[in-house]
């Protein structure tokens, strides 16, 4: 099976994994991790949050969710792109970055696929519940947006804005979890709790998604427009810059109310501005018309996440 245009050349999938079980990792797209990050990151986002909310919440307690939450991330985005990939076999074989994904070039069946999804979503479920109930609730309601993603390109130019409300429901999860003991069935125990704060930290990672994916939908401009799917990179168009900066200005505004709902102290404002001159340094850098350049813009958004992530712990301090 050839490599992915968008996996790079030395993903450890080709290098390393036997040739068998290349395609089912291919499937979940485990040679790109990016995705793995920007959907854990969140809820990392979220637990930090409360550790400011909530300055009795251990770090151990905090290690041992992030863990949790990472297993649950590599699980879910991987049943999350091959439930995408069965909705979009059809569109995927039209354009050349994903018409060698396994379900668009016949690699895997639409039967096998199925049943991955399925594998993936129950050992999740079984991680799911040992978070609060509270959490759990949220988990299976965002199964909603899951169901709903892949349709969004058909009948929306802004497919990219519900990425964000999917991709950062880790975010409410992560607080709400933190509230509670970790422990196997605690779903069936109260507890969990949604504060101010956090709903303007999901509010301002939807926008950090909606400029982040962007700039990603950057890639398949040509090859969407011929075969009739929106994006937000089509609808922008010459004005993709000014929107892209536009959603993380909004994005830097919503963590600043955030951090001063919730009380962070002085040095979570000081991290801001590193994420700021990151973001920045995304915009000034956008190429529309090199693909390359799209995609590593992109990747970056980790180090975004990252840095946000060292402003919250940094926040728990009032410095």
């Amino acid at each position: 099976m050839t490599r992915l245009p968008d996996a790079g050349a030395d993903n450890w999938v080709d290098r390393l994994a036997p040739p068998a079980l290349r395609p089912w990792l291919k499937l979940g797209r485990f040679d790109r991790p990016i995705g793995i990050w920007l959907l854990w990151l969140p809820c990392l986002h979220g637990l930090a949050l409360a550790a400011i909310v909530n300055a009795h919440i251990s770090w151990s307690r905090m290690a041992a969710m992030a863990l949790v939450f990472g297993l649950g991330a590599c699980l879910m985005r991987a049943a999350g792109c091959a439930y995408n990939d069965i909705i979009d076999r059809d569109i995927d074989a039209k354009v050349a970055r994903t018409a060698s994904r396994p379900v668009a070039s016949g690699v895997i069946s639409v039967r096998a696929a199925a049943a991955f999804v399925a594998g993936c979503a129950l050992i999740s479920l079984l991680i799911l519940l040992s978070l609060s109930r509270t959490a759990v609730l949220l988990g299976v309601g965002s199964l909603a947006l899951v169901a709903a993603y892949p349709f969004m390109k058909r009948i929306t130019w802004w497919p990219q804005a519900w990425l964000g409300l999917t991709f950062n429901w880790g975010a409410l999860m992560g607080f709400a979890a933190a509230f509670t003991p970790l422990a196997f069935l605690s779903a069936l125990e109260p507890g969990g709790r949604l504060d101010l704060s956090v709903w303007l930290l999901y509010a301002a990672l939807v926008f950090w998604t909606l400029g982040y994916d962007t700039l990603y939908a950057q890639q398949d401009m040509e090859d969407d427009a011929l075969i009739g799917v929106k994006s937000s990179a089509l609808r922008l168009g010459a004005h993709a810059r000014t929107g892209v900066g536009l959603f993380y200005g909004i994005m830097l505004a919503l963590l600043l109310a955030a951090g001063v709902v919730a009380g962070a102290g002085g040095a979570y404002f000081g991290g801001l501005v590193l994420v700021a001159g990151h973001l920045s340094a995304q915009v000034a850098r956008m190429k529309p018309d090199s693909p390359a350049r799209a995609l590593s813009l992109f990747r970056s958004n980790r180090e975004t996440g990252l840095l946000l992530l060292l402003a919250l712990l940094l926040g728990q301090w009032g410095l």
